[in-house]
């Protein structure tokens, strides 16, 4: 008896034994409504006995029946927390006052916010706009850079807004469509990721970022190598704007991937130019060149090979010496990129292994800035435009970016938002509940492409009216005149600093002077460092025990 009150986790097991014995016994007095009651009752039963002899889930044993609801719960967590529990202004990873942004400039409603703000302005990481006493109205929000260097034919006018690298397989057919026909509506471009090129990009006919990364997908040999002449008929499409190498990701930098064979259908097999029934591998570097200067001849051969388009690339910095690797064989080989986009480790849209979403990778606005500021110390900035990716959705994250030094921005899980995207963060699952990231035909259905389509297109162009609005708060007539001091910063909490003072311009030329700025030493000694004809370090570091 002594061991009754340590058996009370079988309370439940316990209740539903005598409830179906009850039942059962007034089933045969002839209560005949029992029944029914009286097979769930049972079949509870028989899922206690089930857990209780199963042997994978402790929880199950101990509380057979009960601890079922353990799990029901934690299915569901994220959708009471985001639901019940969050406040407007927590980012997991975005807030509700973020994605309501989105949805408010998509579907055309009123996004202003009444009774002030909510966020804690004094506290460490807020930052603000300074304004001027003599505004600016600028009526013309169709902003656009020109990208093209020396050595680009084909130059193109670009948005100051874009929709980020997303590929066909990841995300479903509707919304691709959905997004092209957005881009396609308001004049700007759309990343095509490096799944490859889908019949669905090409439907209506928006601008594209053709991205080649390590698998090559759409320009590849059968055995995954890099193939120039499927290459040259992908690139010669005019719908096709710019070439992006895909050096690294935010969400993943360093990390390759695997889409397994079950998950490839016949229109991922033909996107990415790959058999049926094969484990679809993208390895994580690049077969075609292992050195700086071996991409660097890689961007001139798709250069050439795409009739002089722009050609460039995208990274998320790491070791910032191979970054100043890469900017030596620019140097050395005359040959520099169109463009360059620098993604932050807080960008991603698909699946990633969790230290590496969390602790791999630099965060978007110091690497702009080193990307930047490195440029600017080679004498190439004014040679090479810069594009940002990480988490820009407001008018306000597209300012700071360009103060930072960024040319242009690119948005994915934005432009999700703006398809409908709730962030249930089943992307991996297959089980997309509005179905953007899902290849069910039953979950793509629900996405209606022609009223996404306006809602991109209407997002697109909301967010850069109000880009317009900030711009001509700061007494500027174009975004692209935004520089660091026109933003303050709180590093502490209860203090501010300049935007020149967190992330300044350095001077250019700096890197190549004879003389070392005594204050840049770092930068000098990285430089040094740093060799056009490797990524190794000039010298080993002694291991652990030497």
């Amino acid at each position: 008896m002594k061991n009754l009150p340590q058996l009370k986790h079988y309370t439940i097991f316990g209740l539903c034994i005598v409830l179906t014995v009850v039942l059962f016994g007034l089933y045969a007095w002839g209560w005949g409504w029992t029944l029914i009651p009286a097979i769930v009752a049972l079949a509870l039963v028989l899922l206690g006995v089930r857990d209780i002899v199963q042997k994978r889930h402790a929880v199950l044993r101990n509380y057979p029946i009960i601890g079922h609801m353990r799990f029901m719960l934690e299915d569901i967590r994220p959708e009471i927390r985001q639901y019940l529990i969050e406040s407007d202004s927590e980012e997991l990873p975005f807030s509700r006052e973020a994605r309501s942004l989105v949805y408010q400039r998509a579907k055309g409603v009123e996004d202003k916010k009444p009774f002030g703000t909510s966020e804690r302005i004094y506290e460490a990481g807020y930052a603000w706009v300074t304004h001027s006493v003599a505004p600016k109205v600028i009526t013309n929000s169709d902003f656009r850079v020109t990208v093209g260097g020396p050595d680009c034919r084909q130059p193109y006018s670009a948005s100051l807004y874009n929709i980020s690298a997303m590929s066909f397989g990841a995300l479903s057919p509707n919304a691709i469509m959905a997004l092209n026909h957005g881009a396609k509506m308001g004049n700007f471009a759309h990343d095509t990721g490096e799944g490859g090129i889908s019949r669905y990009h090409r439907e209506h006919g928006g601008d594209l970022i053709y991205q080649v990364a390590s698998g090559y997908f759409g320009c590849r040999t059968p055995d995954g190598k890099f193939d120039p002449e499927k290459f040259r008929q992908q690139a010669l499409d005019p719908q096709i704007k710019m070439i992006e190498i895909k050096l690294s990701q935010g969400a993943k930098p360093g990390h390759g991937g695997m889409l397994p064979a079950g998950k490839i259908s016949p229109e991922i097999a033909e996107a990415r130019g790959i058999p049926m029934g094969v484990d679809c591998i993208s390895p994580p570097s690049h077969s075609t060149f292992s050195t700086p200067v071996g991409l660097m001849e890689f961007i001139a051969q798709l250069r050439d090979l795409s009739d002089g388009k722009p050609i460039g690339f995208k990274l998320c910095i790491g070791h910032r010496r191979e970054f100043m690797c890469i900017v030596k064989a620019m140097l050395k080989t005359g040959i520099t990129p169109d463009f360059i986009v620098v993604d932050g480790k807080e960008g991603g849209t698909g699946s990633a292994p969790l230290e590496f979403a969390n602790r791999v990778g630099m965060p978007m606005l110091e690497g702009l800035n080193f990307v930047h500021n490195t440029l600017r110390g080679a004498n190439l900035r004014q040679h090479i435009k810069l594009g940002a990716a990480g988490k820009i959705v407001s008018a306000f994250d597209i300012a700071r970016t360009l103060a930072l030094g960024g040319d242009w921005c690119n948005s994915a899980r934005g432009f999700m938002f703006a398809i409908g995207c709730i962030q249930s963060q089943s992307c991996h699952t297959n089980e997309c509940p509005v179905g953007i990231a899902t290849q069910d035909p039953l979950r793509q259905r629900g996405l209606e492409v022609g009223t996404k389509a306006l809602r991109v297109a209407r997002f697109h162009n909301n967010t850069l009216h109000a880009l317009a609005e900030i711009a001509g708060a700061a007494g500027l007539t174009d975004p692209l005149d935004f520089l660091p001091y026109h933003f303050m910063f709180r590093p502490r909490d209860g203090s501010f600093k300049d935007g020149n003072e967190v992330f300044p311009y350095l001077p250019h030329g700096f890197l190549l002077a004879e003389e070392p700025n005594p204050e840049l030493r770092d930068w000098h000694k990285r430089w040094g460092r740093a060799s056009a004809d490797t990524f190794a370090p000039a010298e080993i570091p002694e291991g652990r025990f030497a």
